[in-house]
């Protein structure tokens, strides 16, 4: 599908964020740099059982974002290409920070493009100081009371420790 000059580029970047840090925060301002709009697709995740209900996910999401004018959150359900569709995306967005993602996300790169074939993956690596960091890390150094600062935004660390300390 050739682009026609007034066609927005809205990329959807698809996750749990539970709950969403520097390093998602890291490929959104980055992602930004290329599309016109981002849309964090905030997915519910059953299997994972997350710590934060969806609700209190897009609240995080909402304020670590308002810095950000071209980017917003939804919540969403089913198939993500069918989501990426509704929404008039072009391209689905996905963090790689090893070995370990690619072969994972290479594999929905490929079913992606099977079901909705002018839908485009593009995968971006974080900057290096955020390449460890993943949500389950940070709920586990959360429950144990370490230092989180520098790793999530600050209404993020705040929640975790409100969370925590229950």
């Amino acid at each position: 599908m050739e682009r026609l000059p007034d066609m927005k580029r809205i990329a959807i970047y698809p996750g749990t964020f539970d709950p969403i840090t520097n390093g998602h925060l890291d490929l959104v301002e980055r992602s930004l740099r290329i599309f016109d709009e981002l849309i964090i697709a905030v997915a519910p995740s059953h299997k994972k059982k997350p710590l934060f209900t969806i609700s209190e996910r897009l609240k995080m999401i909402k304020r670590s974002l308002r810095h950000y004018r071209r980017a917003r959150v939804e919540a969403f359900e089913g198939l993500l290409v069918e989501f990426v569709e509704r929404r008039k995306g072009i391209a689905i967005l996905r963090g790689l920070r090893a070995i370990s993602d690619y072969e994972y996300e290479l594999q929905m790169a490929h079913m992606n493009r099977r079901l909705k074939t002018d839908i485009e993956t593009v995968f971006m690596m974080p900057s290096e100081e955020y390449s460890f960091l993943t949500s389950s890390i940070i709920k586990e150094v959360a429950s144990l009371g370490g230092s989180l600062r520098g790793l999530v935004p600050k209404n993020v660390e705040i929640e975790l420790k409100k969370k925590c300390s229950m």
